[in-house]
């Protein structure tokens, strides 16, 4: 007979960042996977999970082999590329974690028509925010801690991203343990551990988001001047 597992009551606001603080300080610098490490320690599975916008399932791949079945929270905004629907049906099939589908309140034509349609030429940060920020947001609640892929190196609004914070804006700990890898990093951990990578990575999107924002970079550029080109707007709201 198998019993059923009892999910733990999450703990409060202040427990949480005490350890996100006592966490940051006994880290410091330490590598990627010592970080996880220190959330399989500290967390249990089910209160943990994943952000990933399937540009690549590098920080999927690694924080299963310390906490397996997590759950990977996927932003289905309904302006993906193809490649990147593909990339998400992949980690489901091929990685020990449990992908999930974070839907906005309205499907894009139900935005178009409350807000006419492709809002995100006209107002990028609202569209941004009722299809990224407000149905992240409100899938976190359950959660105490989440993993986020986020790079010093992708831009210079990350350039003072910590391993581990806790995060006031949405109520949870923040452990970002691929803050100091590099690009090259990154590629040659998906290489080694045969991970899977959207196509679009090695067709000249570095970054990639939703397809009408995203566009190719030129060789040695910021990785992240092809999300919203021309717009004077380097972040969606997830991470400010």
């Amino acid at each position: 007979m198998t019993i059923a597992r009892e999910t733990p009551l999450r703990r409060s606001n202040d427990e949480l960042q005490a350890l996100a603080e006592s966490g940051a300080r006994e880290l410091g610098d330490a590598p990627a996977d010592a970080v996880v490490a220190w959330v399989a320690r500290n967390f249990d599975t089910s209160l943990a999970t994943v952000a990933c916008s399937m540009a690549d399932a590098v920080l999927p791949h690694l924080v299963s082999q310390y906490l397996p079945g997590i759950d990977v929270l996927f932003l289905d905004t309904g302006y993906h590329f193809p490649e990147t629907y593909a990339t998400r049906d992949t980690v489901a099939r091929e990685l020990s974690v449990r992908v999930v589908d974070v839907l906005p309140k309205r499907t894009v034509a139900e935005q178009d028509a409350d807000h006419g349609k492709d809002l995100f030429a006209r107002d990028p940060n609202l569209c941004c925010a009722l299809r990224k920020v407000e149905p992240l947001g409100r899938s976190l609640e359950p959660y105490e801690l989440w993993f986020t892929g986020v790079r010093r190196e992708e831009a210079p609004t990350r350039t003072a991203t910590p391993l581990i914070a806790w995060d006031a804006k949405n109520g949870l700990v923040k452990v970002n343990p691929l803050a100091a890898w590099t690009f090259d990093q990154l590629l040659d951990y998906a290489s080694a551990f045969s991970v899977p990578v959207n196509p679009l990575m090695a067709d000249g999107y570095p970054s990639i988001g939703c397809a009408p924002c995203t566009a190719r970079v030129a060789p040695g550029a910021d990785p992240r001047s092809g999300r919203w080109a021309g717009l004077g707007k380097t972040e969606c709201g997830l991470h400010e």
